[in-house]
């Protein structure tokens, strides 16, 4: 990298990499330990808002630049704003980047390496899907200072059975990887040199999919969560008499029973 491109790099808070319809974008605070300052939460949102307009783009992996995935919201930026305006929309701010990722279209992968805590721990549990090495380490650790993860906490009871997530908020103590995929908040542990290959490969499965079915897909999957039992079954009866007659739904059942590949339209 030149001289001119590394300075680039250390202004730049959030980076973005494209390749084979797979964007990749990575929070580069290292110093920080990739904290999200208000600048990377906007960086972030704007960065979100794009991708959803892009259907040129199959799958969005969020990483972290440096030995963290990301420590949560940045204190010190925090501590020097007293004001509870500030605070809340601060907030709000991050709840939105994580509402948009649930509601984007494209599946979100988590890549974790190093540490993730509080808000970082929530951003893992905010995303679709979560691959960590064994180095990664996650906690909820407001409470160490005095500042209960409540925002945290909404991502993670819907990710975590119960006492599993309240452990984590309670306590505030860290995880290793292997305990994150037991309870559920990550797929896959790797080693570290295993890592890139891991997301790619799964990346890869979902771009080989149908878009639409995939963007149906995890639209359907999260409204249907907040549903009582019936309501979910119907709500989700309706989506796939709706989505048998798709042009790409048609083209995969007659691709199937030719035993071709299908070609997907697109959304």
């Amino acid at each position: 990298m030149t001289t001119a491109a590394t300075a680039f790099a250390a202004e730049t808070v959030l980076l973005r990499r494209d390749e084979g319809g797979i964007t990749t974008l990575i929070l580069n605070r290292p110093r920080q330990y990739n904290a999200l300052s208000q600048a990377l939460l906007n960086e972030l949102q704007v960065a979100l808002d794009a991708i959803a307009d892009e259907p040129s783009v199959r799958v969005v992996v969020l990483t972290g630049n440096g030995p963290a995935f990301c420590a949560g919201h940045d204190l010190k930026e925090m501590r020097t704003h007293t004001d509870k305006a500030f605070h809340q929309s601060l907030f709000e701010q991050c709840s939105r980047v994580m509402l948009t990722i649930n509601r984007l279209p494209q599946p979100v992968i988590a890549r974790v390496d190093g540490i993730a805590t509080a808000a970082g721990c929530q951003l893992v549990a905010a995303c679709d899907l979560a691959i960590a090495s064994n180095q990664a380490r996650f906690a909820t650790s407001g409470i160490n200072v005095g500042l209960f993860c409540a925002t945290p906490g909404v991502a993670l009871s819907r990710n975590l059975p119960r006492k599993h997530a309240l452990e984590l908020l309670l306590t505030g103590d860290f995880i290793d990887a292997h305990s994150a995929l037991q309870k559920g908040l990550v797929n896959q542990v790797t080693s570290p040199e295993a890592l890139d290959a891991a997301v790619q490969r799964l990346a890869e499965s979902i771009c080989a999919k149908s878009p639409l079915a995939i963007a149906t897909g995890k639209q359907m999957f999260y409204q249907q969560l907040e549903m009582g039992l019936e309501d979910a079954y119907h709500y989700a009866s309706g989506v796939m008499a709706c989505s048998m007659s798709t042009a790409d739904a048609c083209e995969g059942i007659d691709a199937f029973l030719a035993k071709r590949k299908p070609q997907w339209y697109g959304q």
